[in-house]
């Protein structure tokens, strides 16, 4: 998408700087990007401690060996 935009100078050519990227397009596209990830990260993080997890990891890895004992012995046949 195109678009016409009045980004300060100097505001680019930092983000150019910070992102190492050599393009203006590409800097500010890797900042926009940035910033998406960083929210998302702060919505999850905002969650913590609001949501309990019943998650048995030991019963799922009992559950996986045995399919893969099961697969062997099929496979042996």
């Amino acid at each position: 998408m195109r678009a016409t935009l009045n980004i300060p100078d100097d505001l680019v050519s930092e983000v150019q700087k910070i992102s190492r990227e050599k393009s203006k397009t590409r800097a500010i596209v890797t900042a926009m990007e940035a910033y998406v990830r960083d929210q998302k990260m702060a919505a999850l993080r905002s969650l913590r401690g609001k949501m309990t997890l019943d998650y048995d990891w030991q019963k799922e890895e009992a559950v996986e060996l045995q399919a893969q004992e099961e697969r062997g012995k099929y496979l042996e046949k």
